[in-house]
């Protein structure tokens, strides 16, 4: 089996990955921003490093997997505000409803999960570092701001000088500041906010920036340096940019190995985006599709990758998905380990190898899924399921997947079990345009029907 190469984000390459504690992997992922309902964009952040994980684990690597949650910030309050709330009350809603979709989608939660509003001492304190250093300075409007041209090095993960960069996403650019570049790390408290977002500091009543707060959690969990740290493509620039600088300003080494960061989501060749107003929720999504669909429509393109939405692609989706469940119900998987040695696995394994290339290895599924067809072997049936366990999918009966659960106004599983009834009595009695009438219906309802010998006939839903 080949060694796993990462695309590390810094390096601009593929390279070997070499963790800094032999079996061991510290990883960082930026999580959400709880103030609305996770969109589909959010969906592949938690997929994409979720397949992550699981694959570093099927490797015999022992995992501390980290994923934040931002809990206090300018969009967060503002809606507290409006809606009459405590900010706690507002965050904790989303973030219940955040781990709801979670599950729904198959991701396993994180090892830590840090709310930012837990680790403002830590916070507190790396900032004092980097005023020590000569690289935090209080503004006259009572902010501390990072000192970007103080930083050697700034700009190297977006791969831009000082000159060519702008002030990106969540930048403000204040006249206070020494140069436009430079990033809040502390924000002075104002009159009109709520008394739930003011911290006593050395520089004032105020609250973090939004940046410092994965630098000063990521240290205090995983350590000053670790091995991989991931994100959507958005982040890279402001966000992880100012992190190396805060955290490598403040401890004076590298921060992190490998910089891991996943593609966008695109409706209509757009981000899609809260921003952009063009997003779809993932509660939304789930109304209208199974959640291993969507998982499998995230996993089949390749994380670095644009993922263009449509019903369109997630119906194709569903139906490549179906194949693969179709193939285990007619075939059962036997009770033995998955063997690494089998070819498939094999091809299966060095795809995944190849900075976690799931489009090679789903179609190594599929390929199985024509053995499977071809010889019933329950050995290789054993050997599907099993390598789709690994990226987190094919873990139900085959059935319960296929059957599903009937969409928005469409028949449930007792009213297509009365119409099954009624064609085989139909039959009985040969009547069979009556018999075909109630085919045609069911296909209507997007029922297929499959008569097995005996006299048995199995249904799904398209």
């Amino acid at each position: 089996m080949s060694a796993l190469k990462i695309y590390n984000t810094l390096a601009r390459d593929k390279v070997a990955f070499v963790p800094i504690e032999p079996g061991k992997v510290k990883m960082y992922v930026c999580g959400m921003t709880v103030y609305d309902y996770c969109h589909l964009g959010h969906a592949r952040v938690m997929v994409v490093f979720d397949m992550v994980q699981r694959w570093l684990r099927a490797q015999g690597y022992q995992v501390t997997y980290v994923r934040n949650i931002t809990d206090i910030d300018d969009k967060i309050i503002r809606r507290a505000v409006e809606n009459g709330e405590r900010i706690s009350q507002l965050t904790d809603r989303y973030i219940a409803a955040m781990n709801e979709d979670a599950d729904a989608l198959g991701v396993q939660r994180p090892d830590h999960e840090p709310r930012a509003t837990a680790f403002v001492p830590q916070m507190l304190s790396l900032i004092s570092k980097l005023e020590t250093h000569g690289l935090a300075y209080q503004a006259s409007d009572g902010d501390v701001n990072f000192s970007v041209r103080d930083f050697n090095g700034y700009g190297k993960l977006s791969g831009k000088s000082l000159d060519d960069l702008r002030a990106g996403e969540r930048v403000d650019v204040a006249t206070t500041k020494r140069d436009p570049l430079d990033f809040v790390l502390w924000k002075s408290s104002r009159d009109d906010e709520p008394d739930e977002v003011k911290w006593p500091s050395r520089w004032g009543s105020g609250r973090p920036g939004w940046h410092i707060e994965c630098s000063a959690m990521s240290c205090e969990l995983l350590g000053e340096q670790f091995d991989i740290h991931g994100g959507g493509q958005d982040l890279q620039f402001p966000h992880h940019e100012n992190e190396i600088a805060q955290s490598e300003g403040a401890h004076g080494h590298r921060f992190v190995n490998y910089w891991m960061h996943n593609g966008f989501v695109r409706v209509d060749d757009e981000k899609m985006s809260k921003s952009l107003g063009n997003f779809f929720t993932i509660r939304e999504v789930l109304k209208k599709f199974d959640p291993e669909v969507v998982r499998f429509f995230i996993l089949r393109a390749h994380y670095r990758s644009p993922l263009n939405y449509s019903d369109v692609h997630l119906d194709d989706a569903r139906s490549a998905l179906t194949r693969l469940y179709t193939a285990l119900k007619d075939t059962e998987a036997d009770h033995h380990p998955l063997d690494w040695e089998e070819p498939h696995a094999k091809r299966f394994a060095e795809a995944m190898n190849d900075d976690f290339n799931t489009p090679i290895a789903i179609a190594c599924l599929f390929d199985l899924v024509t053995a499977v067809n071809r010889d019933k072997s329950s050995a290789l049936a054993r050997q599907l399921k099993a390598l789709g366990g690994v990226i987190g999918l094919l873990g139900r009966q085959p059935q319960a997947f296929l059957q599903g659960r009937s969409v928005a106004g469409g028949w449930s599983d007792e009213q297509v079990s009365v119409q099954i009834a009624a064609r085989a009595q139909a039959k009985k009695d040969k009547q069979f345009a009556d018999a075909d009438r109630i085919r045609a219906e069911l296909l209507e309802q997007g029922i297929v029907l499959e008569d097995k010998p005996g006299g048995i006939t199995e249904w799904r839903r398209a």
